[in-house]
């Protein structure tokens, strides 16, 4: 049960003063049996005149902020900063409440959760020569017993064992048909092709933002930095979670902040400004997540 401190800055600069619109945050937790949170603040320079929260339609925690009408600045400083207790469900705990009747693949969704499961059961990206549908079937295998979660489990650590880890400074997520070309993406990158794989056979997946953070001896991919990985529903187990740019299943280690359909759903800060498409001098992201107890 660690305790966790996570600080997470985000800076734009400018090339002379522009106006700010509203900016929306997701970069608050949820309390809840695995995470206590005990403190969250954000500090935003220059000073907003307005700022309220809102659960999206994912139920997730957002902050949306507004200033003066008048105001200019050749700067924006967001500074979150999290206080946190984790208990982590260990590797364990899917196997040990899977139900049944999920054990093997493929199985129903209940009649009761299937409507709720919606979308988040469907490819939400074209696929046209099937690749992604070609590359999720590879785990099949060719016997007729195919267990849930060790299918599960061998396509996650595929990803880690078979793709080069890239980081990128654009914004956005390459679709998982390029992921596959290219050989290579991001965290979010690899997250996405997880989910559009699961999608492709009939299992509901959703997208996980939050951050990564290092125990004892450790050093993983994505450590210190906004993370990114996927969530498949199990019947049972629930939402059990994956990380395919460290091949970890259920990993201990993750501080989930934001679930959602899409990448694009997850962004723990975006906003715009008035101003010419020149006055943009840079962004700068830094997060540190240390145990601290």
């Amino acid at each position: 049960m660690p305790d966790v401190r996570i600080t997470h800055r985000t800076t734009y600069t400018y090339a002379r003063p522009v106006g700010l619109i509203t900016h929306r945050l997701m970069l608050r937790p949820q309390d809840s049996h695995d995470l206590r949170l005990h403190e969250a603040t954000i500090d935003i320079d220059p000073l907003p005149a307005s700022s309220r929260w809102a659960h999206d339609v994912f139920g997730n925690s957002v902050c949306l902020i507004d200033w003066a009408p008048g105001l200019r600045s050749n700067h924006l400083s967001i500074v979150s900063r999290l206080s946190l207790t984790h208990y982590p469900p260990g590797v364990a705990q899917p196997r040990n409440t899977l139900d049944p009747g999920a054990e093997f693949y493929p199985f129903a969704y209940p009649a009761e959760e299937l409507p709720d499961l919606g979308a988040l059961a469907a490819p939400q990206l074209p696929d046209p020569e099937g690749a992604v549908l070609a590359w999720g079937r590879q785990f099949l295998g060719h016997g007729s017993a195919i267990r849930t979660l060790p299918l599960l489990e061998a396509m996650t650590r595929a990803i880690k064992a078979t793709f080069a880890y890239r980081s990128r400074e654009e914004e956005g997520t390459q679709p998982a048909t390029e992921t596959l070309s290219r050989g290579s993406g991001t965290c979010r990158d690899f997250a996405l092709l997880m989910m559009e794989a699961a999608r492709s056979l009939g299992l509901a997946a959703r997208f996980v933002s939050g951050y990564l953070y290092n125990g004892a001896g450790q050093m993983q991919q994505g450590a210190g930095a906004t993370h990114a990985w996927c969530g498949i529903y199990l019947p049972g187990a629930g939402w059990v979670e994956f990380d395919p740019t460290n091949g970890v299943v259920s990993g201990s280690n993750l501080i989930r902040v934001g679930v959602t359909r899409t990448p694009a759903q997850a962004v723990p800060v975006s906003g715009g400004f008035v101003g010419d498409p020149i006055d943009p001098l840079g962004m700068e992201v830094e997060v540190t997540a240390e145990v601290v107890g």
